[in-house]
């Protein structure tokens, strides 16, 4: 399966001692930074599919910061050479025990969603590239069933939004 095009990973260091740990999350200098709108945080509880949604204009950058979640994202951009591709991401919270946290990059135009794995709850940061506008948002959706996205959730996903 192709990676979908412009969708970004980075592997999150993080640095343990006798007090507790420290992790970077997304800095000027990276690599995948394209400039800062403001930080939010969202959670989702087991059951749910926080799904689907997209944006014209902005760039997503999750995090898990609690639990561990299941991202899914769906390429729906004419042209794209990886259009109509879907690909699951499991974000977990550090300190995990593989040392495998990550920031997950979400550009423009590719439809994602997430949902509880293996916990009560998932809360993810997200470090869009733009702020929030209240009157004209850049959010667009669809059902988190919608038979126009190729991903069906598991059987325990009983509601969304």
């Amino acid at each position: 399966m192709k990676v979908i095009e412009g969708v970004k990973t980075k592997i999150l260091k993080t640095i343990p001692d006798e007090r507790g740990f420290l992790m970077e999350i997304l800095r000027a200098d990276d690599s995948i930074f394209e400039g800062f709108g403001q930080i939010y945080i969202t959670g989702c509880k087991e059951g749910i599919a926080k799904a689907w949604h997209y944006h014209k204009e902005q760039t997503d950058h999750f995090v898990c910061v609690l639990g561990k979640a299941l991202v899914v994202v769906y390429d729906m951009r004419d042209g794209s050479p990886s259009f109509g591709q879907v690909q699951e991401y499991v974000l977990e919270a550090p300190p995990s025990k593989e040392n495998s946290s990550i920031l997950l990059k979400i550009p423009p135009l590719v439809i994602h969603g997430f949902t509880v794995l293996e916990s009560p709850e998932a809360r993810i940061i997200n470090i869009p590239t733009l702020p929030y506008r209240y009157k004209n948002p850049d959010e667009f959706r669809f059902p988190w069933n919608s038979p126009e996205i190729p991903y069906r959730w598991s059987p325990k996903i009983l509601m969304g939004g």
